[in-house]
């Protein structure tokens, strides 16, 4: 609030965009649109407003007595609904010899243009007068101005100390900037920060974007930026956590440790038995494909949410859900072939540190990359408000499905003589030509057969061939060899 002495200065000062005296109680109307002028700071000083109820306009006070009803029908303006929107004021009363003064502090409004039962008003010098079109076009554009994304606002109370400047000087700022034009800058760091939007000149604070990426503890700020890792049994949340894991710190930190995590300790790869002499390498995810949605995840986050990006893997799917549904212009009905950022200027720095395209492509790089590797496309949730979820299917065992040749015995003991055999033979090509799709089990379980049984005629029928892996596969009938 406004101290004694800055308060006397106004009253001797002449009356000007700033301050207007009056030594009305009851002029509701006149306060009202003295507040709402402050509010639309026309002159763009970024100072606030004051209206002194208790003075005359030569700054002599008038004797009043400010009681209790006067500052709360005073106070009562803000919220009143008549000015919208709501004004930031402050209201406080002030003792002087020769009477008190009621004092209304007015902010300048970061959503102009304000209104007053709809009319914008203005301070023109020492005049209050309604705004005309072009002035109002002028609040407008302010306010497109003022409406900047959260990675853009300033982190009240941080300071330089909060960031690892270091790594700023020597690391990013060279990605960002041509060593030519960086050797000639002979600015102080708070105008190179300003720059790359990582510093509010204004507030004299870095931006949340500056805490996200190269913060020494983002979490002070925003505690729900981290990612939490749970690996669970079974296949639903209920299953008992086998491994826990929390990935905290500024992103240029983070984003390389979650990356070797993901491919050290998610990712895994063995050999499987396709037939008796082939083995076939089998790997649950495919790297790039999780590498790219939980880069997606950081930098598509909500950071006011206290929620953290969450990456929990089951037995046959991984989960990842991260704060922030949809933003911009993405709709449920256009995604994914329309994206936008809900956090800019993480998203380019995403992009100069090499973790990002912003491309657009990433969503349809991963379904690629899903189905190669023998994986179901992943399923994006949308219709969560508040939140983004990515369900990805692991890939299918493919021992349960593809063929094998078979040494051993039927289990079930299979005494059938040459002609059953060649009868089952005819019966399982019949199978398959009416269904390409039926598997082994299936075909033991209608045949009442063994299933070793199944997979050795099948190993005999060279003409009948298994394209493709797991459940993904079907079988072919090679006619050219039937009719050899």
């Amino acid at each position: 609030m406004i101290s004694i002495e800055e308060i006397q200065a106004l009253l001797r000062s002449t009356e000007n965009f700033r301050v207007e005296r009056t030594v009305s109680t009851t002029n509701m109307d006149k306060f009202c649109e003295a507040i709402c002028a402050f509010s639309n700071d026309l002159p763009d000083s970024r100072q606030k407003g004051y209206l002194l109820i208790g003075a005359y306009d030569d700054g002599r006070l008038s004797g009043l007595k400010v009681d209790d009803a006067l500052l709360k029908r005073i106070s009562g303006i803000r919220s009143d609904g008549n000015i919208l929107p709501l004004p930031v004021m402050t209201v406080e009363r002030v003792e002087f010899p020769d009477g008190d003064l009621l004092v209304a502090e007015v902010s300048p409004s970061l959503l102009p243009p304000v209104r007053y039962r709809g009319r914008v008003f203005v301070r023109i010098g020492p005049r209050r007068d309604i705004a005309s079109e072009a002035e109002e076009r002028i609040l407008t554009e302010r306010r497109m101005a003022y409406m900047a994304t959260f990675d853009a606002t300033p982190c009240l109370g941080a300071t330089l100390d909060d960031l690892n400047l270091e790594y700023i000087r020597n690391e990013y700022l060279p990605s960002v900037v041509t060593p030519e034009v960086l050797a000639d800058d002979k600015r102080d760091i708070k105008e190179q920060l300003a720059s790359v939007r990582l510093y509010d000149r204004i507030h004299g604070c870095p931006t949340y974007a500056a805490l996200i990426l190269f913060g020494k503890n983002p979490r002070y700020y925003l505690p729900g930026a981290y990612v939490q890792f749970v690996r669970f049994a079974g296949k639903t949340i209920g299953g008992e956590v086998l491994n826990e894991k929390r990935f905290q710190g500024p992103l240029f930190q983070l984003l390389p440790a979650l990356e070797s995590f993901v491919s050290d300790a998610i990712i895994t790869q063995r050999p499987v038995a396709v037939s008796l002499f082939r083995e076939k390498t089998v790997i649950n995810y495919p790297n790039n494909a999780l590498r790219e949605l939980m880069m997606n995840a950081c930098m598509h986050r909500d950071y006011q949410s206290n929620m953290p990006i969450r990456l929990y893997q089951f037995d046959d799917h991984i989960e990842i859900m991260n704060a922030g549904g949809l933003y911009g212009e993405a709709r449920p009905e256009n995604f994914p072939n329309v994206n936008d950022y809900r956090n800019p200027i993480i998203a380019e720095a995403m992009k100069e540190m090499k973790y990002v395209n912003m491309f657009n492509q990433g969503i349809r790089r991963v379904q690629d990359m899903l189905l190669d590797n023998g994986n179901k496309e992943a399923v994006f949730d949308v219709s969560k408000l508040t939140a983004f979820e990515v369900t990805v299917p692991s890939t299918v065992d493919v021992t349960q499905d593809v063929p094998q040749d078979v040494t051993q015995g039927d289990t079930q003991g299979d005494t059938q003589d040459d002609t059953q055999g060649n009868a089952l033979d005819m019966w399982i090509e019949e199978q398959i030509r009416t269904n390409p799709k039926i598997t082994t089990e299936e075909l033991a379980r209608t045949s009442k057969k063994g299933l070793a049984t199944i997979k050795r005629h099948i190993a005999k029928l060279t003409h009948i061939k298994y394209v493709g892996s797991g459940y993904s596969g079907h079988w072919e009938i090679v006619e050219n060899d039937a009719e050899a």
